[in-house]
């Protein structure tokens, strides 16, 4: 198997996608805007995809987070709020901002099974930082590590009682970066010391089954490189300081953040201790030469994506979705008497 996720460029395979996939057997695949029409044509695009593996477990993952953030949209699937409304609940009753942020990712989550997505790329677990560019934002569940940790493990069950396994991202932390990684590389010049507020909420939610790298340089650990390239950072800073043992996605290798072609990136992704490189345009060049590029999946890796899709697609899942929606919005309304 490819230690790789790609994108697909439209609602259905084309032929030669098929034949490529299934060549190249990829660990999984990454869908967006431009694959989604209806409930009924995003289902049959994930069976295809297993159709093409003949498995049952197969990583097909989403950046559904809510939001601005939300690549299936109304009207055929409902809008979900961003993080902050959570974090804004947790300033007048933390328990009831916890249960908020459970039962509206549970909710999320059966539209995210329901369509045979079975990972979402979601909780954002970066600490917002004040004057930090937007490109976090309202996405964050808040600027204490405590509340962010509390309320990002929430969103990690909920998701999992509908089958659907959340990547704690942009580890060590997007939280103070000045600069959007989509269209350039953040460089953040914090101390160590500093970091360990960046890291703190990745710590309490280090047995997460999935991770995502950031595409920050981080000057007090790698003053040469970004996370996602960094052998020191994963290595010593997310497998070991935070202790994190789970499948280790890089962010999007198509990102601007980056140097050198996609294929490079993704080698030097790989070499550095990402678990699955990913690569979201579709472009069959950048595509086929990772395909020749990048190794053969380590026995370790296959261990932990076996292990991060444990659980996912269960029929057994279950769960009233107009119920959660209707209990979450009465919770919300908490702190929006007092907004």
């Amino acid at each position: 198997m490819l230690p790789a996720i790609f994108g697909l460029t439209g609602p259905a395979l084309t032929e030669n996608e098929r034949a490529f996939f299934r060549e190249c057997d990829p660990a999984g695949y990454i869908l967006f805007g431009r694959n989604i029409e209806t409930r009924a044509q995003l289902r049959a695009l994930t069976d295809d995809l297993r159709a093409i593996h003949g498995r049952d477990r197969l990583f097909i993952c989403i950046d559904q987070e809510g939001g601005r953030v939300a690549r299936m949209k109304p009207p055929e699937w409902p809008a979900y709020p961003p993080g902050e409304a959570f974090d804004r609940l947790y300033d007048l009753a933390p328990a009831s901002a916890i249960e908020a942020a459970r039962v509206n990712a549970q909710a999320l989550g059966l539209d995210l099974a329901e369509a045979g997505i079975t990972i979402d790329c979601h909780p954002v677990i970066d600490v917002r930082q004040p004057g930090a560019h937007d490109v976090i934002g309202d996405r964050a569940l808040g600027s204490d590590p405590m509340r962010v940790a509390a309320l990002g493990r929430a969103v990690l069950s909920g998701l999992a009682q509908a089958g659907v396994t959340g990547v704690i991202k942009h580890m060590p932390g997007h939280g103070r970066a000045m600069a959007d990684s989509h269209k350039e590389l953040p460089v953040v010049d914090a101390s160590a010391q500093e970091l360990e507020t960046d890291i703190a909420a990745f710590r309490k939610l280090a047995d997460a089954p999935a991770g995502m790298t950031a595409h920050v340089r981080y000057q007090a650990w790698d003053a040469d490189n970004p996370a996602t390239l960094s052998p020191f950072v994963i290595g010593e800073v997310i497998r070991k300081r935070i202790g994190f043992d789970g499948l280790l996605l890089s962010d999007d290798l198509d990102m601007e953040a980056l140097s050198g072609s996609v294929p490079e990136r993704a080698e030097r992704a790989i070499a550095a201790g990402c678990d699955l490189a990913l690569n979201c345009w579709a472009k069959m060049d950048d595509m086929a030469g990772m395909a020749t590029r990048l190794p053969a999946m380590s026995a370790q890796t296959a261990r932990r994506l076996d292990a991060a899709l444990e659980g996912t697609g269960d029929a057994s899942a279950t769960g009233d979705h107009a119920e959660l929606l209707a209990k979450r919005d009465s919770l919300l309304q908490l702190a929006g008497a007092r907004a």
